[in-house]
């Protein structure tokens, strides 16, 4: 299913190609794990080796103090080096590092509801459950769209189909 660009109420949800870190939003979603192991034995993939590699580490450091997550909430801190003004990490696969629906489904629930509370104006989300989640790109971007297509906010929703840029 294409949502270019899907309109609800104020809110729209953009979809786009390219990288999660180069969104001129003012927050991004990180889809991590449920933080049971401690993120300084964990090698990140994906959306968080990436933000791991241009933010530093003190994001992650501030979540490995955050404890154990519970599958689809969502917790936030600072950017690190990045742009932006918050990360918003979701425990987006479970124990067996396995995304579902329900994984996906309230990974982006809780993440708005996060981003409403800082009372920002963008953000950017990855494909949650994609990659190491297993979950088939386009099947995670139909749940990640729906999930949030019930939220009636003014926040400019950025889904990024990650795609290497040729620099």
């Amino acid at each position: 299913m294409d949502y270019s660009c899907v309109k609800i109420h104020a809110m729209s949800i953009q979809i786009v190609d390219g990288d999660l870190l180069d969104q001129g939003v003012e927050v991004i979603v990180n889809a991590w794990n449920r933080n049971v192991i401690p993120w300084w034995l964990l090698l990140p993939q994906g959306v968080s080796g990436a933000i791991k590699r241009r933010a530093g580490l003190s994001p992650f450091k501030e979540l490995g103090g955050v404890g154990h997550i519970p599958l689809g909430k969502a917790v936030v801190t600072s950017a690190g080096k990045l742009p932006f003004r918050a990360i918003i990490h979701v425990a987006g696969i479970n124990l067996l590092w396995r995304a579902s629906q329900y994984s996906i489904s309230e990974s982006a629930r809780n993440a708005m509801t996060e981003a409403q509370k800082l009372g920002v104006k963008s953000i950017a989300f990855p494909i949650i459950g994609a990659g190491s989640g297993g979950f088939s790109s386009s099947k995670a971007e139909e749940i990640l769209v729906e999930a949030l297509k019930p939220f009636e906010s003014d926040i400019e929703i950025i889904v990024v189909r990650f795609k290497k840029s040729k620099n």
